[in-house]
C-alpha cells in the first residue's frame, strides 16, 4: 500500500490529503542523518555548551502536545547523560503554576517547538525571564522564523538551537519534527559518555527504512481492522513515544479511535481494563533486556487473558512466546551505541505509519485532519498571570 501511495502523482497526493504527512513520515531517517551532521558543527556545539556553562543543578523539559512527549523521551536519557535531575513539565503547567512546579532556581529551562509560535512558548520564556531571573534558558525548533527563534536575540539567558526548515513539517501533526527534535535534545550529551554517536543514528535510520521497505503493509492491513480503541505502552524513554503514538492516532482519526498511554507495568493496575475486543495493543519494547523481561511478562498477560484484538510489537528480540497468530512484530537490529533512542525512534514512526493507515481507511485527510477542531499552531488565547 505504501508503494501505491507514494508512486502517485504530487496533484493526486495533495487531492487525497496525505502528500505533506507521506513525505514527512518517509524523510525522518535522511533528515537524522543532517541533524547529525548540524549537531556536529561549530555553531550547534556552540549554543549547546553555552546552555550547559555553567552545569545547571536542574533541566526542565517543556513544550505542549506532541513537543512535551519530546521533553518525556529525552527526560531519562538526558539524566542518565548528564548526572544532573532532569524532569519534563508540560507550558500549561508552567503558566499556570511554575511557582509550584518548577524547581528551586538556578536551573536550564529547554523549550521545544516546532512552530515555536504556540501562546504557551513564549509566554512561558517571558513569565520566568521576568519572575525566575536564575533561570537560563535553551530553545530548540523546527522554524528560524518562529517567535521562539527570534524574539530574544538580544537576550544573554537565552540560546537558541534551529534545525534544519525540512523538519519544520507542514502537516497538521507533528512527525519528522517530533523526531528531529529528539535528536536535537540529545546534542546537549555531545561531551558525556552516552553521546549520540554517527552508529547510533545510521542503526535507527536504518532500522526505519526496514520499517517502510518490509512492514508497512503489515502495519497497513493491521490499520484495516475493527479498530475502536489503541493502547500504547512503552517504558522509561519510550513512555513518552507511546505518549506521542497515542496523540496521532486521536489526532488522525478525529477521535474515532479512542486512544491511551500507559508504562507496561502500570497497565495493571487498571487501565488494563481498557483493552476490550476491538483495542490494539502497541507495545515498543525497551532495548535493555533486563527491562524488556518485565514488559513480554505483560504481554504474555494479555495473550493469556486473550485481551485485545491483536499486538503490535516493536523492538529488538522479541520472543516468539509473546506473538499470538493476529499479532505484527517488527524486530529491530540491535544498536551498538544509542540502542534506547533508537528503539524510541522506531516506535514513533511504526505509530506514525498506524495513525497514517487509519486516517486513509476511515476517509479522513492526514495533512489535516479534525478540520474546523484542530489547526497546526494552537490559536492565539489569553494570557493570564500564573496561581500566586
Amino acid at each position: 500500500m505504501l508503494d501505491t501511495l507514494r508512486g502517485q502523482s504530487p496533484q493526486a497526493q495533495q487531492a487525497a490529503g496525505y502528500a505533506d504527512t507521506l513525505r514527512e513520515i518517509l524523510q525522518q531517517p535522511a533528515t537524522w542523518r543532517d541533524t547529525f551532521g548540524l549537531l556536529q558543527g561549530t555553531v550547534a556545539q556552540r549554543v549547546l555548551a553555552r546552555a550547559l556553562d555553567p552545569r545547571p543543578p536542574h533541566v526542565v523539559l517543556t513544550g505542549s502536545g506532541s513537543s512535551m512527549y519530546i521533553g518525556q523521551c529525552l527526560a531519562p536519557l538526558l539524566q542518565a547523560g548528564l548526572g544532573v535531575s532532569v524532569q519534563a513539565i508540560d507550558a500549561g503547567s508552567l503558566l499556570t503554576h511554575w511557582r509550584s512546579v518548577l524547581p528551586p532556581g538556578p536551573g536550564l529551562l529547554i523549550s521545544l517547538a516546532r512552530s515555536g509560535d504556540s501562546p504557551e512558548s513564549a509566554g512561558v520564556v517571558n513569565t520566568l525571564l521576568a519572575e525566575a531571573p536564575q533561570w537560563r534558558h535553551l530553545v530548540i525548533t523546527c522554524n528560524a522564523q518562529g517567535k521562539l527563534a527570534t524574539q530574544y536575540r538580544d537576550e544573554p539567558r537565552l540560546a537558541a538551537l534551529v534545525l534544519d526548515e525540512r523538519t519544520n513539517d507542514r502537516s497538521l501533526v507533528m512527525t519528522s519534527s517530533f523526531t528531529n527534535l529528539v535528536l536535537g535534545g540529545l546534542g546537549l550529551l555531545h561531551a558525556a559518555p552516552a553521546a549520540l554517536t554517527a552508529d547510533g543514528v545510521e542503526t535507527a535510520a536504518a532500522n526505519v527504512q526496514r520499517i517502510f521497505d518490509a512492514h508497512a503493509d503489515a502495519i497497513a492491513t493491521l490499520a484495516q481492522r475493527d479498530m475502536r480503541s489503541a493502547v500504547y505502552l512503552g517504558s522509561g524513554a519510550a513512555f513518552g513515544a507511546a505518549r506521542e503514538g497515542a496523540l496521532k492516532m486521536l489526532e488522525m482519526t478525529g477521535g474515532q479511535v479512542v486512544t491511551l498511554s500507559e508504562t507496561f507495568l502500570g497497565l495493571r493496575h487498571g487501565p488494563m481494563s481498557f483493552v476490550h475486543p476491538h483495542t490494539l495493543v502497541v507495545a515498543m519494547l525497551s532495548a535493555d533486556p533486563a527491562v524488556r523481561r518485565y514488559e513480554c511478562d505483560l504481554l504474555r498477560e494479555l495473550s493469556r487473558k486473550q485481551l485485545g484484538l491483536a499486538k503490535l510489537v516493536v523492538g529488538p528480540d522479541i520472543p516468539e512466546d509473546v506473538l499470538d497468530a493476529d499479532d505484527v512484530a517488527i524486530d529491530l537490529a540491535s544498536a551498538a551505541s544509542n540502542a534506547d533512542v533508537s528503539a524510541a525512534l522506531a516506535g514513533v514512526v511504526v505509530a506514525q505509519l498506524l495513525a497514517f493507515f487509519r486516517c486513509l481507511h476511515l476517509g479522513g485527510k492526514p495533512d489535516t485532519p479534525s478540520e474546523g477542531v484542530l489547526t497546526r499552531v494552537v490559536e492565539d488565547f489569553a494570557l493570564h498571570g500564573a496561581a500566586p
